[in-house]
């Protein structure tokens, strides 16, 4: 396991630690260069493999650990849970190539706050690392919407149709009924049942509640 020291100031801001695991060294070559960018990150640690990842977490209990699914031919999924207990104040954003939602349902199910497709732009990663670091959940947001419209969401709920993630999108913006139906073309008869449909299978009832379903789901940043 290769070690980075954190460079810390006397009287510096306390800067978000981070572990990176992943597999290829030029992976984390590249991530460790894209955070550095930023001075609110601190790499503390990499790992390669699954069982080096639970040491590093235990052993620097960082604010972020940015996770492969699979390193040297073995799941990281199993394992999620460990590295929680090992550190319960640490936020995993999940960082892969697996583009199939079960992958981000079971990911976020064991305990992940973030999922993103390597495929994203830097900025997006480290988008997707603050939000996580605050305690949000942060899921790429096309991975967001397939999640929604397939069901296959991180609580287990009913899918929602393609209107009534668009409907869910405005509502947790903070558009009323009568502003959605304009925007929609739709009378506002017809995005109250798709509020009372939303509601239904998502058993959320307050506008915080809105957003924070509306955020498991990609759909807010």
């Amino acid at each position: 396991m290769d070690v980075v020291c954190p460079g810390t100031d006397a009287g510096a801001t306390p800067r978000t630690t981070v572990v990176l695991a992943d597999d290829h060294l030029v992976v984390r070559a590249g991530m460790r260069l894209l955070l550095s960018q930023d001075r609110t990150f601190d790499v503390v640690a990499e790992s390669g493999t699954v069982d080096e990842t639970l040491q590093a977490v235990h052993g620097h209990r960082p604010s972020v650990l940015v996770l492969d699914l699979t390193m040297g031919g073995r799941s990281s999924l199993p394992v999620i849970p460990d590295m929680l207990s090992a550190s319960p104040e640490t936020r995993i954003l999940v960082l892969t190539m697996q583009e199939d939602p079960a992958f981000a349902r079971e990911a976020l199910r064991a305990g992940a706050t973030g999922y993103l497709l390597k495929e994203a732009a830097g900025e997006e990663l480290l988008a997707a690392a603050r939000q996580v670091s605050r305690g949000a959940t942060y899921v790429q947001p096309a991975m967001g919407a397939r999640l929604a419209m397939t069901g296959e969401g991180a609580d287990g709920t009913d899918p929602l149709t393609g209107r009534e993630v668009e409907v869910l999108s405005l509502l947790a913006l903070g558009h009323t009924n009568q502003e959605i139906a304009r925007r929609l073309y739709v009378s506002v008869r017809t995005v109250e049942t798709h509020r009372a449909r939303i509601r239904d299978k998502l058993h959320v009832e307050t506008r915080a509640e809105l957003i924070t379903a509306a955020r498991e789901r990609g759909l807010l940043t």
